[in-house]
């Protein structure tokens, strides 16, 4: 198992397309480095509530219950909105859209929190709601930095 982690301030990151198997190239129109690092810290952040989400989308909890439907769909909105600045490399713009939209990604996750306990007291529900808390709180810490 490779536990190498990818060089945030590696602006010519080239990423596995799923949907066709081929490289893709993720250019940066950004020049300052440490905007860049700082998207891609946030963005491993970000892996950690793609992964409640798909846990929460796929549960059979969400097939009966549109409160919970909601919460994933909320995280899903937070992660969509980034995803063009991401693929452009476009540092500055994916923290400028991430500390617009972080309020709403905390709502979400508050709702979740509250959500929990009726929807499941399994272990997994509790560990899902405990770990999109926790990434929620470093991304927020992290676009508390400043952009300049």
């Amino acid at each position: 198992m490779n536990t190498e982690q990818p060089d945030p301030t590696d602006d010519d990151d080239e990423d596995d397309d799923a949907e066709n198997g081929k490289q893709v190239r993720t250019p940066s129109t950004d020049s300052d480095p440490k905007l860049v690092a700082l998207m891609h810290e946030v963005d491993n952040w970000i892996s950690h509530v793609w992964m409640v989400r798909t846990f929460l989308k796929h549960s059979d909890e969400a097939t009966d219950d549109e409160e919970l439907a909601e919460i994933h769909r909320g995280l899903y909105d937070f992660m969509l909105a980034l995803g063009p600045s991401k693929d452009a490399g476009d540092a500055a713009r994916y923290l400028r859209i991430a500390r617009k939209k972080i309020s709403k990604l905390r709502k979400t996750a508050a709702a979740f929190r509250e959500l929990q306990p009726e929807v499941s007291g399994h272990m997994n529900f509790r560990m899902a709601a405990q770990s999109l808390s926790l990434a929620v709180h470093q991304i927020e810490q992290l676009l508390q930095e400043p952009l300049n």
